[in-house]
């Protein structure tokens, strides 16, 4: 493979981010020592690019234009004064998880301009536009990678009967299961939502309390009665799944009762108290979609979950695409003969 060493260099993100990519699917956790030194080389990898371009040190290649000290500027800004930003507000507004902004974010620095690599005597990667931003490339790239997703649910729950309105975004899984998995309820009592009980936030209750889901689903009526709440409730910890074999740490509960004179409780499972106690958010949980989930969890056999694959997975697909193909928007819009190729 020939390439100027800077672009050499930049292919080190391809394992590291199908690490982080691995890791998130499997803990929805990644160390944010993970970024840090990608950012560190993007800079570097910027000043020396700029050296080159200056010196006409970029052209490996005749049949790849090296670009102009303008344009360089022009991809540079660009790539770091939207897509920067554009992480940022997709994190901020909750589209993004901490770890997808990151990534975007570490790209964006990485990639302002398409790297070349000569492999044989092919010029990856393959389509690029005169204009490109590459980091940008990689964002729409990864953005069609995703779209397989939920195609790919939709024909794994219509081969297993599982016909569903929520049947292009979520799954079904055994109600009692539901701790041993990453992602939200598509559930309320009242029928489907796009916004039901985040699991980690139900991993964090029953932590909180004490309590397993087996214990609650066994005996509803009794732990709704927020007069069941531990005196001295665990640290929720994150969320995360545990290892295997540990569960909950077992606390001792309150006596009496706190049912309203209808006969009501004043806040059923404790809800509030519990918030209220963590002083903290949830994930961005309220007290309502905790109450509507855990009664969604007590009474059904089977309940639709969606999984949220971290956009970390599509945009690892996203970058390898690129690095190979390139521009594949560019590519299907000159398919159905919009646009043109260059």
């Amino acid at each position: 493979m020939n390439a100027t060493l800077p672009d050499l260099l930049r292919l080190l993100v391809v394992p590291v981010l199908g690490w982080a990519a691995w890791r998130d699917v499997r803990t929805r956790r990644v160390p944010n020592r993970t970024w840090l030194p990608l950012a560190g080389l993007g800079v570097v990898l910027l000043v020396w690019d700029a050296w080159l371009v200056w010196t006409d040190g970029l052209v490996v290649d005749p049949r790849v234009l090296a670009p102009t000290p303008a344009l360089f500027v022009f991809q540079v800004a660009f790539s770091l004064g939207l897509l920067v930003p554009l992480a940022y507000a997709f994190w901020w507004m909750g589209g993004f998880g901490g770890a997808d902004a990151k990534a975007l974010i570490v790209l964006a620095i990485l990639f302002p301009t398409y790297p070349t690599y000569l492999v044989a005597d092919m010029a990856l990667p393959a389509i690029r536009p005169s204009l490109g931003v590459f980091a940008l490339t990689i964002l729409s790239n990864a953005v069609l990678v995703g779209l397989a997703y939920p195609l790919a649910l939709a024909v794994r729950n219509a081969l297993g009967g599982h016909i569903d309105k929520a049947m292009v975004i979520g799954r079904p899984i055994a109600a009692e299961a539901a701790t041993e998995e990453y992602g939200r309820l598509l559930e309320t009592p009242d029928g489907f939502t796009r916004r039901g009980l985040d699991l980690d936030a139900l991993r964090m209750y029953l932590t909180w309390r004490g309590r397993s889901l087996s214990e609650l689903r066994a005996d509803p009526d009794a732990y709704r009665d927020p007069a069941s709440l531990p005196d001295d409730p665990n640290d929720p910890g994150d969320g995360s799944i545990p290892p295997d074999g540990e569960g909950p740490i077992q606390q001792s509960e309150h006596d009496g009762t706190t049912q309203t004179d209808g006969g009501e409780f004043e806040d059923p499972w404790g809800a509030e108290a519990f918030f209220a106690d963590i002083e903290h958010s949830a994930y961005g949980t309220t007290p309502t979609e905790l109450r509507e989930g855990l009664e969604v969890l007590a009474k059904g056999d089977t309940v639709w979950i969606t999984p949220g694959i971290p956009f970390l997975v599509p945009m690892f697909g996203g970058l390898v695409v690129s690095l190979v193909a390139g521009d594949m928007l560019l590519w299907v819009l000159e398919a159905v003969g919009i646009g043109a190729l260059g």
